[in-house]
């Protein structure tokens, strides 16, 4: 049974930092892309950031570039968010997934995904 369980979300002020976590049991860790998604009560899953299982390569939404960073520890079967200068409009829903494929933005492509961490980011 797959599980990816996040953590580290909360409340920040604007500028701040936050370090999201996600941590898989289930799944042959390294040979799935992993990524994170967002979603506003309302509105579509929107894509994040991912990280290839093949290469390590990262691909981030233009809405996060130069502020958040993806990592991964095929070790400990964790991949991570550094989310820095925090803005309101990244407040929501942070999901952890989980892909097969070497690199994807879309939801239908990824398999696995967490229950999610709320991020609420104030004035």
């Amino acid at each position: 049974q797959v599980q990816l369980v996040e953590s580290g979300g909360g409340l920040v002020q604007a500028g701040g930092s936050l370090r999201l976590s996600c941590a898989a049991s289930g799944l042959s860790f390294g040979d799935y892309t992993m990524a994170w998604f967002r979603q506003v009560l309302g509105k579509e899953r929107e894509f994040v950031v991912a990280i290839s299982w093949r290469d390590g390569r990262t691909y981030y939404a233009d809405s996060v570039k130069g502020r958040f960073t993806i990592s991964r520890d095929n070790g400990k079967n964790s991949v991570y968010l550094q989310m820095d200068a925090l803005k309101p409009e990244d407040t929501a829903v942070y999901y952890c997934a989980a892909s097969a494929a070497p690199m994807s933005t879309a939801p239908y492509e990824y398999l696995h995904w967490g229950q999610g961490t709320q991020v609420t980011v104030s004035q």
